[in-house]
């Protein structure tokens, strides 16, 4: 017996800090010798040992059918080369095993900027055209291990999502 899928098409918006507020910061370049404020990464990583390391990720489209959340930290992903990249995102509700589909957004983010996801925020991405991009990562050293809890729309719901 096969299962049809539906394909819900999410429209990118350019991410800004104001778009973006609802799933964490966008973090651009600021001169050298800026004093720390509101414009910076607020970071939580006190779970565990931080892990800052280079992601390689091969032509990834931009269809999903999974998200994933991390409920012990935040996450910081930037790209490196100034490519563009995608990323849909959901906010968190730690109270709750799944994402709302209503609250589903895409974005398209700057090479020129890194994201920094709250904790809790589900995300699926990064996604890019390019062959290859490589992607700076703050995270835990045991993030993907024990703090990784994804949901399968094509389980739940029949659906795959393709970014515009």
């Amino acid at each position: 017996m096969t299962t049809s899928k539906t394909v819900q098409q999410l429209q990118a918006q350019w991410v800004t800090p104001e778009n973006f507020r609802r799933y964490g910061q966008v973090i651009f370049p600021s001169e050298h010798g800026k004093s720390f404020d509101a414009e910076d990464a607020r970071l939580v990583l006190d779970k565990g040992t931080p892990r800052f390391y280079i992601m390689r990720l091969h032509r990834r489209g931009r269809r999903f059918h999974t998200i994933t959340r991390h409920v012990q930290c935040t996450q910081c992903l930037g790209s490196l080369e100034g490519k563009d990249w995608f990323i849909a995102v959901c906010p968190p509700n730690n109270n709750i095993d799944q994402p709302s589909l209503e609250d589903i957004a895409a974005f398209r983010i700057p090479g020129n900027c890194f994201i920094k996801l709250e904790v809790g925020t589900w995300h699926a991405g990064p996604y890019f055209e390019h062959e290859v991009v490589d992607f700076y990562n703050l995270e835990l050293s045991d993030t993907n291990v024990v703090d990784h809890f994804t949901h399968n729309f094509l389980n739940s719901h029949s659906l795959e999502f393709e970014i515009l």
